[in-house]
């Protein structure tokens, strides 16, 4: 049975958000097991992720549930618990992202099968925004992102780059390719490293299993679309230093990034436990403190929406694809990959979480004349 008076708390707080518990709209809750209302008044955000994984409520489209909590930021309304203030203090006091848990993430999320992220990230296999301002289709989107990239860099024939991060290589691929780079590019996912290097096989991209922190050598440009969000409140600093260390004094530095508006040292528990362990999303004061004094700004380009569209890109293809890895997955798997995407489109609608794109350059360098959109 449930409580009474928690069913009414959970009711009044969604209503907030133009929610009903047994509606008829697409963003509406079903509730299927009655203690749900207690479970998330004890346990917030993880508990709303896990009790959707355990069938416990359903909704049609989580992508404008999560748009309208967010909103309505129903996030903070629901009152801190012992679990999240220790969530909080252990992510304030300890490097939960320091060297020797640096390869978690690749194990957990980017290790799980490549042909599953082949099924859902389409041709260019890139798991990052893509810019969306004259594309109609994700791998148009992506070959834009990618070029535009280029494009903010200055990329000429003959360059050496440094990628910090670098997924299935596509980045790596296509700057080598199209703009005629030298590309050294890192991951901390051995099944990112393996595919990856074969299919950037006859053009001059080496790939190496490796930490940000442990590279050498000093490049014309260096390169990340999408490590920021693993790098950790800790080690932003350290991660300019790095990127500082390995530029030539009139190269380029360029970073892509998922932002938040406000500066947090912890991220969402259910995020962290399932999908990105260590996780956490900078802000705009957290990443100038850390460039202060090492770099000068040159752009910082917000298209965060374009996560949106391609959030919901992704989700139709995992959808379309599903059938084929329902048996190597299971149907819980399937709920928690559903409720991350669309939870995460969701925030970038609501605009709670941004896309960054930023240019820096060296003090006494002269600007740049580079294309920046």
């Amino acid at each position: 049975m449930s409580n009474p008076d928690a069913q009414t708390l959970i009711q009044e707080l969604v209503s907030r958000a133009g929610i009903r518990l047994g509606g008829d709209k697409p963003w509406d809750m079903t509730v299927h097991n009655e203690a749900l209302y207690e479970r998330l008044l004890s346990g917030g955000s993880l508990a709303l992720g896990e009790s959707y994984m355990d069938g416990w409520w359903d909704c049609p489209a989580l992508d404008e549930f999560f748009d309208r909590v967010l909103l309505a930021q129903l996030d903070r309304k629901i009152r801190k618990n012992l679990k999240l203030f220790w969530h909080i203090l252990r992510a304030k006091f300890f490097n939960l992202q320091k060297t020797s848990r640096a390869f978690q993430v690749g194990k957990k999320h980017y290790d799980i099968g490549n042909d599953l992220y082949r099924a859902m990230l389409g041709s260019n296999m890139t798991y990052t925004c893509g810019y969306w301002k004259n594309a109609d289709n994700l791998d148009d989107a992506q070959e834009a992102k990618m070029d535009l990239v280029c494009r903010k860099a200055g990329l000429q024939p003959g360059m050496k780059v440094l990628e910090l991060g670098c997924g299935w290589g596509s980045f790596a691929r296509y700057a080598a390719d199209k703009y005629g780079a030298e590309v050294t590019a890192l991951t901390v996912s051995k099944e990112q490293a393996s595919l990856g290097r074969k299919l950037c096989e006859g053009l001059p991209v080496d790939i190496h299993l490796q930490d940000y922190r442990k590279v050498t050598g000093v490049y014309d440009r260096v390169i990340s679309i999408g490590i920021m969000e693993h790098v950790g409140c800790k080690n932003y600093r350290t991660y300019m230093e790095t990127v500082e260390r390995c530029l030539k004094d009139d190269g380029i530095a360029f970073f892509h990034t998922i932002g938040n508006n406000v500066s947090m040292c912890s991220s969402n528990q259910w995020t962290t436990r399932y999908i990105f362990p260590n996780g956490q999303i900078p802000s705009i004061a957290q990443l100038a403190r850390a460039m202060e004094g090492l770099f000068v700004m040159e752009d910082w380009h917000n298209f965060g929406p374009d996560y949106d569209r391609t959030l919901m890109a992704w989700h139709r293809n995992f959808e379309e694809s599903w059938p084929e890895f329902r048996r190597t997955y299971g149907d819980r798997f399937y709920r928690m990959w559903r409720y991350y995407l669309l939870s995460s489109a969701g925030a970038f609608r609501s605009r709670s979480m941004q896309l960054w794109q930023v240019v820096m350059t060296k003090p006494g360098r002269a600007q740049p004349e580079c294309r920046l959109s």
